[in-house]
């Protein structure tokens, strides 16, 4: 053990002690704002605003289509058709023109059909799914009319049924909307935090070992440590400076929260219309409520162990099998070909979580909660909305027969692949090694 905390202490040194840790360290959280903030702009960048022309010959839409920031509609009347339609050929006047027909004998369908939107240039699917949704509109308004019916009668027939749920076992599991998408959410953040963590210091791990083999520095450590006692201590120096990581980012992004809430939570003084300020405030108010209320109703304490253990698991895991990739290759081209060994079961783990969102108790969400490969990024995921006792001790007990089972073999592989140069290994001499 004496061995295990030395190099595990000058891992861990090494690593907090770069500039570039703690310039990440301190910039990632700000980094992945700023990202999510410009991928934002980019969507609402790439909308292109319409001036669309309008000729209606049935006179049902006329003065019915309403101009937004994204198109604006201009009503011509019908002997402009031909002169509008050069226009767009030779793309000298607006950007459409959208031509509907007489209706004849009350037939929607067919004036459905051979209404036309007119362009020069490809036109954005959501300003054709908004001009469509605005006619439609308009149509079933108008065959209310003629049947007779009132907008409210109407309105009352398509009112959805909204069912209230009670779990008779326990009382807090009768989530409404607001809950299950905060635990979503965090089920979310949860199982993706994990993932790349898992990852990026998995692969810093077999970066250090394919350097110090490469270096032939190893050469030199194993002469005082064995080469087991040599792994471990850089999967646990890792793993200190992922949790450093991490616990920095916790601390940045509850001081953040707290900033603002405590910073947009207070009302204005000075508004001119002070009655729209007071509804909007009492609005806010009832809306932070609901999300505080939703939010406490959590069990953090059961969610923070159970992520940290699962994390803490899940990455020594596939830590491990990074350390031995590390030790049976001689450089990074010929690590590609075995850290799919690691990455496919991880990707299986977050993409299958998805489903457990429609439904955290269905047999999909027990089995990746249960396997080990599977499990650390899945187990993450199910916790928020509740995962009874056994199926976490069930996934926590395999997880750690799977993990020092892995540990084991990794420690056969790196025993041998530290000191091969120049050979490349295969599947089959790897195979050798865990046998030998």
């Amino acid at each position: 053990m004496k061995n295990i905390i030395l190099i595990t202490k000058r891992e861990y040194l090494t690593q907090v002690k770069k500039k570039s840790f703690v310039v990440l360290t301190l910039l990632a959280p700000l980094m992945m704002i700023g990202f999510g903030l410009f991928i934002a702009y980019l969507l609402n960048a790439n909308k292109t605003n319409y001036t669309v022309n309008i000729i209606d010959k049935s006179g049902i839409f006329q003065g019915k289509l309403h101009s937004d920031e994204a198109i604006k509609f201009i009503e011509l009347g019908q002997e402009s058709e031909k002169q509008i339609l050069y226009l767009l050929k030779e793309k000298k006047g607006d950007d459409g023109l959208l031509v509907i027909p007489e209706l004849k004998n009350k037939d929607y369908t067919t004036m459905e059909k051979e209404t036309k939107l007119y362009v020069s240039s490809n036109v954005d699917q959501s300003a054709k799914k908004s001009i469509a949704e605005q006619l439609s509109g308009i149509i079933k308004k108008e065959k209310i009319k003629n049947l007779g019916l009132q907008e409210a009668q109407v309105e009352d027939l398509d009112r959805n049924f909204e069912l209230s749920v009670k779990n008779v076992v326990d009382d807090e599991q009768a989530d409404n909307e607001m809950v299950f998408g905060i635990k979503s959410v965090l089920g979310m953040m949860l199982m993706y935090a994990t993932f790349m963590f898992i990852i990026i210091y998995g692969v810093r791990v077999m970066r250090s070992v394919l350097e110090e083999k490469n270096n032939r520095v190893v050469e030199i450590i194993i002469s005082s440590v064995k080469p087991f006692e040599l792994m471990l201590g850089k999967i646990f120096g890792v793993t200190l400076v992922a949790l450093t990581q991490f616990l920095v980012w916790i601390a940045m992004s509850v001081s953040g929260a707290l900033f603002f809430n405590s910073s947009f939570t207070k009302v204005p003084n000075t508004m001119q219309n002070e009655e729209m300020a007071m509804n909007n405030m009492t609005n806010m108010t009832q809306s932070i409520g609901e999300i505080a209320h939703a939010l406490l109703s959590l069990n953090y304490p059961l969610i923070i162990i159970v992520f940290i253990l699962f994390f803490l698991l899940g990455y020594t895991f596939y830590s491990s099998m990074y350390a031995a990739i590390g030790s049976a290759v001689d450089n990074d081209t010929e690590t590609q070909q075995f850290t799919l060994f690691a990455v496919i079961p991880l990707m299986i783990g977050v993409y299958g979580s998805l489903t457990i969102m429609n439904n955290p108790e269905g047999p999909t969400a027990f089995w990746l909660s249960v396997i080990p490969f599977t499990s650390p990024v899945a187990m993450v995921a199910r916790i928020p909305f509740g995962v009874p006792v056994w199926q976490i001790l069930l996934s926590l007990s395999l997880l750690v027969l799977t993990t020092l089972l892995m540990v084991f073999v990794a420690g056969k592989i790196y025993r041998i692949g530290i000191l091969m140069y120049g050979n490349k290994a295969s599947l089959k001499e790897i195979w050798k090694w865990i046998k030998s």
